[in-house]
């Protein structure tokens, strides 16, 4: 197993973490939530064996059953792993069973804590933006959670990227417990982020756990055009990311290429790209089978060329959007002095841009 700091943090993770959206006693959407007690059991230990610390969850999940059974199958083994939940959809009927308010955020924590069997979690996460609730107030919230000791990290999740800039420099005006990373979809079909989230991150030195790695499933390799709306299938039933399933099939093709010269699975080739991106900390993987999750483990033993990391980028490169195809104009002679070595002879004239 492969790890990393958790952005600028000194918590280290495992570089792929097991996610926990399938375990489910009952409740759920059923198209994705499939796990029940003893597999879920088997694929944590699985897991912990195999290397990785790192288990990802959410109060919404399987309307809790997955902290639950998370919180069962680790057991004694609590100690030695990381866990991350995360809070801020809707819970239940309540009016303010929902979004990030200091009332719902205090309430959600300690309703985590008791499914999960444990007095903290290592990783708090705010699940969504909340635009009725003041920001400061949702900061002050989970920072009192974390100086209350249920949590030790702060985390933000599908926030844009001024937003979470912004709760940043509120935290270090005011003290308040910091931000450690964004968790953020990415793969190889939902690249958005790279215009505006992974340029911010940089900037404030946070890591990123990406959800989703194979968008939805879809890069699993186990889709064609005639079985995509099987009702056996889980994106006939959970069909929620958005992108152009002709690109993404021909993308598959370009995937089981690569894949073929070495051996490796399509969904194996996808998670080796993300893995690629050192500003990513950790990639969540989620499985409903024991041998979804051995599939999914062997990616971290993958290392592509940068011949095949060229060949995916200028499959799946996202058209630059405003202000975005402004903002990264290269100066060429700035570039050309600064990439200089001893004996060479830059090209330093400029020409004028209008």
């Amino acid at each position: 197993m492969l790890y990393s700091r958790l952005g600028d943090t000194g918590l280290i993770v495992s570089r792929l973490s097991l996610g926990t959206m399938t375990f489910t006693q009952g409740g759920g959407n059923s198209a994705i939530a499939k796990t029940e007690a003893g597999d879920a059991a088997a694929m944590v230990g699985r897991a912990i064996d195999a290397g990785i610390n790192f288990f990802d969850t959410a109060d919404v999940y399987a309307g809790g059953e997955s902290e639950a059974m998370l919180g069962q199958a680790l057991g004694s083994r609590r100690d030695e792993v990381v866990i991350a939940t995360k809070a801020g959809w809707r819970t239940g009927a309540p009016l303010n069973r929902n979004g990030l308010s200091a009332a719902h955020l205090h309430w959600s924590i300690d309703q985590s804590l008791k499914r999960l069997g444990t007095d903290h979690v290592d990783v708090y996460v705010a699940h969504r933006d909340d635009a009725n609730t003041p920001l400061e107030e949702t900061l002050a919230a989970l920072d009192a959670i974390v100086k209350a000791g249920k949590a030790r990290y702060l985390g933000v999740s599908n926030w844009s990227a001024w937003k979470v800039a912004a709760a940043i420099e509120l935290q270090r005006a005011n003290g308040w417990a910091p931000f450690s990373h964004v968790q953020m979809m990415y793969s190889l079909l939902g690249r958005g982020i790279e215009h505006e989230v992974l340029p911010m991150m940089s900037r404030y030195g946070l890591g990123l756990t990406a959800w989703s790695p194979l968008a939805g499933g879809f890069l699993s390799g186990k889709y064609t055009r005639e079985n995509l709306k099987n009702p056996e299938n889980r994106l006939s039933g959970f069909d929620m990311i958005p992108f152009d399933k002709d690109k993404g099939f021909a993308l598959v093709d370009v995937l089981r290429a690569i894949g073929a010269g070495r051996g490796a699975s399509v969904a194996q080739v996808a998670l080796a790209w993300v893995l690629a991106n050192r500003q990513v900390s950790s990639v969540i993987v989620g499985a409903s089978k024991l041998s979804q999750l051995d599939d999914n483990i062997a990616a971290t033993g993958i290392e592509l060329t940068a011949e095949e990391l060229k060949r995916l980028d200028g499959a799946t490169r996202p058209e630059l959007q405003y202000p975005a195809w402004v903002t990264r104009v290269v100066d060429g002679p700035i570039a050309n002095a600064l990439a200089a070595r001893p004996g060479s002879k830059p090209e330093l004239k400029a020409e004028p841009v209008v």
